[in-house]
């Protein structure tokens, strides 16, 4: 079909604006605080993002617009995976982990709090 990219095509910025729904400045705001996103530039500041780019604008909207995380703890996330070794050439697998059950953890310890504090 034309007019459709390959995954691995470069994308402009209006282009991943469009495909994910985020306003051309939050993705140049982005740029100015994940270091980890960093688009080709070329001649007059034109940004083309990669493919690893786009699943990192992906993944950080997810964390922040669907599961609840600060700019900051986006930022903590993904230095600290950025700090682990990286030697084995893949990385997302082992390096991804779910707040899930560390959440419900917590749930559970503040809910039995509340029961006691209530007794």
């Amino acid at each position: 079909m034309p007019g459709t990219k390959t995954e691995a095509a470069f994308r402009t910025i209006g282009e991943l604006a469009a495909d994910t729904g985020l306003p051309q400045h939050i993705l140049r705001y982005w740029e100015t605080r994940f270091p980890q996103l960093r688009p080709l530039q070329r001649a007059g500041n034109r940004r083309y993002y990669r493919a690893e780019d786009v699943a990192l604008v992906r993944r950080i909207d997810t964390l922040l617009n669907r599961e609840g995380y600060t700019v900051r703890g986006v930022q903590q996330l993904l230095s600290g995976e950025k700090s682990a070794p990286a030697a084995s050439g893949s990385a997302t697998p082992v390096q991804v982990q779910s707040p899930i059950p560390a959440l419900k953890a917590i749930r559970a310890l503040l809910a039995q709090a509340l029961i006691e504090d209530a007794a």
